[in-house]
């Protein structure tokens, strides 16, 4: 069986601190590091030339984001982001999964509820189905 889908999973108040974290470090290793290298390398550069301002944190993250995206734009390989619903399940899948459904319910009482309540639930559907054409003829 194919398995195209990776799920991450937070599980209460640690996982939301957590997962904070996580995000605020890529900010910061990602971000905000190469904003404040950018903005010294650029102060740096300036106090030679009398004509050009120094600039703070946040013109370094502004210009860390024009240098990356001069990057990405101009590069010759193109650089592409595909973003797609994981497909279903073919019909040989979907057997196969009944299949062990059937096996696991041989053994598991409450397996065996639930696909009779299943079975139950569609037998009604269909002969209130039924009765609702008879009636309309």
């Amino acid at each position: 069986m194919k398995r195209n889908i990776n799920v991450i999973q937070i599980k209460g108040f640690r996982g939301i601190i957590m997962a904070i974290f996580i995000v605020c470090c890529l900010a910061a290793g990602f971000i905000a590091f190469p904003g404040w290298t950018a903005m010294h390398i650029w102060n740096f550069a300036a106090s030679y030339s009398l004509q050009v301002p120094s600039i703070g944190i946040f013109q370094g993250i502004l210009l860390w984001g024009i240098l990356v995206a001069s990057y990405f734009t101009f590069r010759k390989d193109k650089f592409v982001v595909c973003m797609r619903t994981p497909e279903g399940l073919n019909e040989e899948e979907l057997k196969a999964v009944f299949a062990d459904v059937k096996k696991q319910a041989d053994k598991d009482k409450i397996i065996q509820s639930m696909l009779k309540a299943r079975e139950t639930e569609l037998k009604l559907k269909d002969n209130k189905e039924s009765e609702e054409t008879n009636t309309k003829l």
